[in-house]
């Protein structure tokens, strides 16, 4: 069935009209666009095009009211900023796939199970004790586990879709772990290895790391190294510091560009690429600035 069409002279009316910073007018005209379907979200792409920065701006407000946001360009947006955030990264990241997610209810979920974690404290207390009671309530209270049956399965990538299902890879329980020890004051650090991913305590004397994937398994730094030495890539005695922010979401989208490709999913194997890229093009600006 073919929608509503534009005329020359209903285009520029409408154009015209993007200029009055009138509310009333302002509202009038996103119901016109709305009732106009696909003639009207062409004509806001058109306006993106004219090099008019003003109704461009308002072209694109008017865009995410019709369509919603462009989650893969709000993602970028935030890749060049170079202000890491753990959980919106991860967030944003997810919602290039599922733009329908409610981010304020992945986060109430993440302040309910650290809300629960502090109810159990005994304080003072030491992190390892804390992290502890974090183990508890994670990996027996809520049920939290690796996804060894199907290793290669994107949704073990997504935070959003650990916090549904309850089921993710090393990286993903990691994040989920170092968030939840937020919500706690306890601060820890994620530390990335080649094909895994630790959370590491670097607050007290001594430092010790937690192997989320194996229901939060304490290692020390000497049991680590042990574990982990062979698989890794990285050379000297700091292979297992905290790794950057910037650095744990590129991590991310290389595993799911790689995961996508192994199930011959393109599309979106070139879009985790794509996100690679612009984190690696961004730091070399940020190096020649």
């Amino acid at each position: 069935m073919i929608g509503p069409s534009l005329t020359k002279a209903r285009e520029e009316a409408l154009i015209y009209l993007m200029d009055d910073d009138s509310p009333v007018v302002q509202k009038a005209l996103l119901q016109e666009l709305e009732r106009l379907e696909e003639a009207g979200a062409g004509l806001l792409k058109k306006v993106l095009r004219s090099g008019n920065r003003i109704l461009e701006e308002q072209a694109r407000i008017f865009l995410e009211e019709l369509q919603g946001p462009d989650t893969v360009k709000e993602f970028i947006r935030f890749i060049q900023s170079l202000n890491y955030e753990l959980e919106t990264g991860c967030l944003l990241l997810d919602r290039t796939v599922f733009p329908e997610i409610d981010s304020a209810d992945c986060c109430f979920l993440l302040d309910a199970i650290g809300a629960r974690c502090r109810e159990l404290f005994v304080l003072p207390g030491s992190s390892l004790e804390k992290c502890k009671v974090i183990n508890r309530v994670l990996f027996h209270e809520y049920g939290f586990r690796a996804n060894k049956e199907n290793i290669d399965d994107p949704q073990n990538n997504y935070l959003s879709q650990v916090l549904e299902n309850r089921i993710g890879n090393s990286t993903t329980l990691s994040i989920l772990y170092i968030l939840i020890a937020q919500r706690c004051g306890l601060q820890l650090e994620p530390v990335i290895l080649s094909g895994h991913f630790l959370a590491g305590c670097f607050t007290e004397d001594e430092i010790f790391y937690i192997d989320a994937s194996v229901r939060g398994a304490f290692r020390s730094p000497r049991e680590a190294r042990k574990i982990f030495s062979f698989t890794n890539s990285r050379a000297g005695e700091d292979f297992l510091a905290p790794s950057p922010v910037g650095e744990v979401l590129c991590h991310c989208c290389q595993n799911l560009s790689r995961i996508y490709s192994i199930l011959n999913s393109q599309v979106r194997a070139r879009l985790f690429a794509g996100f690679v890229y612009e984190f690696d093009a961004t730091y070399r600006r940020h190096a020649n600035s």
